[in-house]
C-alpha cells in the first residue's frame, strides 16, 4: 500500500510522493504553473534524494496535469543573479537525482522544457506520450541550459544533434525524441504510468545489488574500465544471491 508523502498534503506541495516496497513515484505537482520548477520543488527533490540514498529504491518521475515540467520558474529565475548561478541551484539537485543508487525512470507527458528537460535528462530511462514536447529554449531567454543539458544531452544523442538542439532552442515531439534516443518508448497517455511500472517491475525482479553495481559501473569514467568492472564483479561473485539465482537457473533448466 502506497504511503503519501506529507509534501502532497491538502495544502498542496510541489512534489507528490508515493512509496512502495521497491519503488517511489514522485509527481511534480504545480499544475497551475505547468509544474515549473521553483525553489520549493528543488528543496523537495533534495529531501527525496536523501531518502533514496539512505534506502535505495527505483524512482519514477512524472508530472501532474498532463505536463512533466514546462521549465524553471521564470519569475524566480529572472530575479537570480551571478551568485545564484554559481550555486547551481537546479544543477546540483539534478546531479543528485542522476547519481541515485537505483535506476530513475522519467515518464514524460506534454511539455518537458528547459529545466524540465534537464531533469528528464538526469534519469536513466525516459518514456513518453505522443504529446511530448522536449527541448531547451534557454538562449531565447538570454541564458544557457546550465542544469545538465550542456553535457548530458550530447551523451544521450551525440554532439551533432545536441549542439543543433541547444543552439536553435527548438523542442522536438515524441517521434523525433524516440528517433534521437531521447526517449526509448512512446505510449498512449493512459498507459504511460503502467509502462513505467512495467519497466520498474523488470528491474525489481533482478538482483538489487547487481542493479546498483551496474548503474555505478556504467557511470564510471572510461579510464576506470575495465578495472572497475572486474572489482565489482569480484564482489558479486562472492554474494549469496549470485549462488542462489544461478542454482535456481540450473535447476529450472534441468527440469525442462
Amino acid at each position: 500500500m502506497a504511503d503519501v508523502h506529507p509534501l502532497s498534503d491538502a495544502a498542496g506541495g510541489p512534489l507528490r510522493v508515493e512509496r512502495f516496497d521497491d519503488r517511489v513515484v514522485a509527481t511534480l505537482n504545480r499544475p497551475e504553473k505547468r509544474n515549473a520548477i521553483d525553489q520549493a520543488t528543488i528543496d523537495a527533490l533534495h529531501l527525496l534524494c536523501a531518502e533514496l540514498e539512505a534506502i535505495p529504491r527505483i524512482l519514477i518521475l512524472t508530472g501532474a496535469g498532463g505536463v512533466f515540467a514546462s521549465g524553471a520558474d521564470i519569475g524566480e529565475l529572472r530575479e537570480r543573479r551571478a551568485a545564484d548561478a554559481r550555486r547551481g541551484i537546479n544543477a546540483n539537485a539534478f546531479v543528485r537525482v542522476h547519481e541515485l543508487p537505483m535506476p530513475v525512470i522519467a515518464a514524460l507527458d506534454g511539455y518537458a522544457l528547459g529545466g524540465g528537460a534537464e531533469l528528464a535528462y538526469a534519469a536513466d530511462i525516459r518514456i513518453a506520450t505522443p504529446r511530448l514536447r522536449i527541448g531547451n529554449p534557454e538562449t531565447g531567454l538570454g541564458i544557457i541550459a546550465a542544469a545538465g543539458a550542456s553535457w548530458r544531452l550530447k551523451e544521450i544523442v551525440g554532439e551533432a544533434r545536441a549542439i543543433e538542439l541547444l543552439l536553435t532552442g527548438r523542442a522536438v515531439g515524441a517521434d523525433e525524441a524516440r528517433d534521437l534516443g531521447l526517449v526509448t518508448e512512446v505510449h498512449p497517455v493512459d498507459e504511460l504510468l503502467p509502462a513505467a511500472h512495467a519497466i520498474a517491475d523488470r528491474i525489481a525482479a533482478n538482483d538489487r545489488a547487481a542493479t546498483i553495481a551496474t548503474k555505478r559501473v556504467f557511470r564510471a569514467p572510461r579510464a576506470e574500465h575495465p578495472a572497475v568492472d572486474l572489482e565489482t564483479q569480484a564482489d558479486l561473485f562472492e554474494s549469496p544471491e549470485k549462488f542462489r539465482r544461478m542454482t535456481e537457473f540450473l535447476e529450472r533448466r534441468q527440469k525442462r
